[in-house]
């Protein structure tokens, strides 16, 4: 039987988001949706109001034998300008901030070292958040794999950040 382990990644639109994280050996399941708010079985139409708390998430499924913790949070910083409050590429608003939110309180340290070697690469703060999940509600289904079913749809990060995900590996495995 294969370990899993899981962690819930906000780096702006969900849907560039996802296709990222499938690309990358280890990860077993992706699922898009909205985390951290404080409505109960939010839409996106209302999520894209920015007045329900939610962010868009990505919830990421690994096998720790294969891909870990650290490394795709490295991946995840190499996915979105860090220092960017509210904003990812053109998409704007607080649905769109970055984030991780963890499940398991053992994975906090792993979390603040990488938070740290980042935050070393820039001199104003980070703007992601790091946080326990409070709450998790699966976006609608024509939200996930997105990119699969709509491969010219619209995304904010660019094709060669796909390719590069496709052949990162995690050398510590």
């Amino acid at each position: 039987m294969t370990k899993t382990k899981e962690i819930y990644l906000a780096g702006g639109c969900f849907w560039g988001t996802e296709h990222y994280f499938k690309q990358i050996e280890g990860v077993l399941e992706t699922e898009v949706g909205f985390a951290n708010g404080h409505t109960e079985n939010p839409t996106y139409q209302e999520v894209y109001t920015d007045t329900t708390g939610f962010v868009e998430t990505v919830h990421v499924k690994y096998n720790p034998d294969v891909v870990g913790l650290e490394f795709l949070l490295q991946m995840f910083f190499k996915a979105i300008d860090p220092t960017s409050l509210n904003k990812q590429g053109h998409d704007e608003g607080t649905r769109y901030r970055t984030g991780i939110y963890y499940t398991d309180p053992e994975d906090l340290p792993t979390i603040e070292k990488a938070y740290r070697e980042e935050q070393q690469n820039y001199r104003q703060p980070l703007a992601v958040e790091k946080l326990p999940l409070e709450n998790f509600y699966t976006a609608e289904e024509y939200h996930q794999d997105y990119l699969d079913k709509s491969p010219t749809g619209y995304c904010h990060l660019p094709q060669s950040l796909f390719d590069f995900a496709k052949q990162a590996k995690d050398k510590r495995k």
